[in-house]
Parts: structure tokens; sequence; C-alpha cells
């Protein structure tokens, strides 16, 4: 190869770096944050929505709906959904912003709405915003950021936390912290906040509604569902491969009704 061809090679390499950037290196178990999977009447609508709001990459793959935002995917199924996440276990998905103030004039200068403005737990600007199919989403200032935005955190609201915390210690080694004065636990890319309602805790899984289910990427993946089967966790759909999107995939549900897809190769995405 001549050495004008192997700069040729080289700089279109690196032009498709941030669309294939890998995610979140994994956790001792294999495990990392994977993905986000929405139910939503109009995918291009929210494709173009997560590109234009928060600088999500769309990724060209066949028989998918999928854009990217620094360790995380994005993926629609264009399916009407039940409802919004808020109601179920799982109330919303959280990403932090580098400046609050210039994302919520985003939001509204698109007819969007906000729903309330405040002080989050960790001390910083937050809000919750919401957009079309029921989306339901926090969003928190971090001004050292560069991207536009990244995810953060899955907010889980059930009757009792420590149970469900300890479930995902146990089951993907996410890894116990405070995050103010929220009691969760961390998998690499993901916070996993669960709180606990003053009253009428919502006992709703999210299969069907907008956040569908949630998508751990796990690396030798038949290998962790045989040892989840041996600790007695029940899979929804076993282990399988699907050649034509080259990634394995398994289904299973937490104990509060969150459906979990676990993938073996979107890190490759």
């Amino acid at each position: 190869m001549t050495l004008r061809l192997l700069l040729t090679a080289l700089l279109a390499m690196a032009l498709l770096a941030p669309a294939s950037a890998q995610l979140a290196p994994p956790n001792e178990a294999g495990v990392t944050m994977g993905h986000v999977h929405y139910n939503v009447k109009d995918t291009e609508a929210h494709k173009k929505l997560w590109v234009e709001q928060f600088g999500a990459i769309p990724l060209e793959r066949e028989g998918l709906a999928i854009v990217k935002i620094p360790g995380t995917l994005i993926a629609f199924r264009p399916q009407e959904p039940t409802g919004g996440s808020a109601g179920t276990t799982l109330d919303h998905f959280g990403l932090k912003v580098p400046n609050l103030a210039a994302a919520l004039d985003r939001w509204r200068a698109a007819g969007l709405e906000v729903e309330r403005e405040f002080k989050g737990t960790e001390g910083f600007p937050n809000a919750y915003i919401l957009g079309p199919d029921g989306l339901k989403l926090e969003l928190q200032e971090d001004t050292s950021l560069t991207a536009k935005a990244i995810g953060y955190h899955l907010h889980y609201t059930v009757a009792d936390r420590e149970s469900l915390l300890k479930w995902y210690i146990e089951t993907f080694s996410a890894a116990p912290r405070m995050r103010g004065s929220h009691e969760t636990a961390d998998v690499p890319g993901m916070n996993l906040s669960v709180t606990t309602p003053r009253q009428d805790p919502p006992t709703l899984g999210t299969k069907g509604r907008n956040i569908d289910h949630i998508g751990f990427e796990v690396k030798d993946l038949e290998a962790f569902c045989k040892k989840l089967e041996a600790k007695g966790v029940k899979l929804d759909v076993p282990y399988r491969k699907v050649p034509r999107l080259g990634i394995a995939i398994a289904f299973l549900t937490d104990p509060v009704g969150v459906y979990i897809e676990l993938t073996e190769g979107l890190d490759k995405y």
C-alpha cells in the first residue's frame, strides 16, 4: 500500500470513529450498559428529536432504528406504547448536559414540555422534560461535559429499594454507591437509582410501555446466561444468536417487572 493510500485509509477510520466508538469497558462480570429501547409511533421523528436535542449519532443497521449518545445506544420500535414510562417501576431515563438552560431552551423551542426545574440530589440544576409517546427524561447539568449529552441514570421507583438494589448487585455485579441522598448502584456507563415513593409505589412493569426494556451488553453472553440459570434466574428468552445483526441476545425480567435484554456484539456498533 502506498503512503497516500495508507493516509487515506487512516483518515477514513478517524472519521468513522465517533459513530463506532465502543461502549464503556465491562465490569468484572463482563457487564456494561448497552441500550434503552423505546416503543414509539414514529421512529424517524424520535431519531430526529435525539439528534437535534442531544447530538445523537444515527447508526445505519438493517432492521433497526437506532441512535447513539456517548456510552449508550437508543433504539426505537415502531409500536404505539401502552403508556409512558412514568407510572411503571422504571420511571425515567436521566441524561447529563453541559448547560441545562440551553438544553431547556432548545426543548421549548421545539414545542416540547418542561415539566419541572429543580435542584437535584447531587446539588446541581436538574429538570424533568416530556416528549412524544409519554417520553420522560431527567436532565442534570454537568458543566465539565464536552458532549451535548451523555446517558447518566435509570430511575426506578419501587416499594422495596434494598431488595431491588441487592438483585442488581448480585445479578450484574453492579457497584453500590450513594448518588446524593439516593441509594444506587453502577454498571459501567450507567447509574441505577432506586427510590421508594411516600405512597402508592408503581407495580406496572415496562414491557409495552414507552421504555419497553433496557439492555446490558455482556462479554461471553452464553456462559453468563448459564451462570444466571444455575443461580435460579429465569430467562424469558434463552440465549440465541441473531446473525443478520451480528449479535447474540437473551431476555429476562427483574423482580419489579423491568424487562431486560442481554446482548453481545453491540459494542461493535
